[in-house]
């Protein structure tokens, strides 16, 4: 594949490159800027090259988890981040369908970040990006044997915690 059909590409894959950078750096959409647009810069100069031993997709978030990795490590950011919003006081719609519309959202947030990093990054990538565990496995750069048992246990624990808030109900199969 050449450059200019691997940034045509990256192109059509930009909306969910950015959510996922975002994403990599615990929501923080300027961050997320930072984190693509530095992704996009070791592309144009060489630093990151696809190989085609992986989808084009899986080798971008790669990159971009990668990116966000070397900006932020060691800073627990996630946490910071919801400690952040919560604490702000925020314009909302007074309304009894908004309040439960955001009591739910920070309950998901909540769990979520209760959640490792590698079954947020899992969850994330196979919910909100739509891949497969493998294709998640190997971004995340782990077998897939681990990826599904991240994948298993992180889906475990969210539906546990978000029962025992009474957000999602138990189904009942009969």
């Amino acid at each position: 594949m050449d450059c200019p059909e691997i940034f045509s590409q990256l192109e059509v894959l930009h909306r969910d490159a950015f959510g996922w950078a975002v994403s990599c750096c615990a929501g923080d959409w300027h961050r997320g800027e930072d984190v693509l647009q530095a992704a996009y810069g070791k592309a144009l100069r060489g630093k990151a090259r696809f190989d085609g031993r992986s989808a084009l997709k899986t080798w971008w978030f790669g990159v971009i988890r990668l990116t966000a990795l070397e900006e932020a490590r060691g800073i627990r950011r996630w946490l910071d981040f919801l400690k952040l919003w919560q604490a702000e006081p925020q314009e909302r719609d007074t309304s009894a369908q908004a309040a439960e519309k955001d009591a739910k959202l920070i309950a998901l947030s909540t769990a979520l970040l209760a959640l490792s990093a590698r079954q947020r990054e899992v969850l994330h990538f196979t919910f909100y990006q739509r891949l497969s565990v493998s294709e998640a496995a190997g971004i995340m750069r782990i077998s897939v044997g681990s990826a599904r048992q991240h994948y298993e246990r992180g889906k475990t624990r969210l539906r546990e915690t978000l029962q025992q808030q009474g957000i999602i109900h138990e189904r009942s199969d009969s």
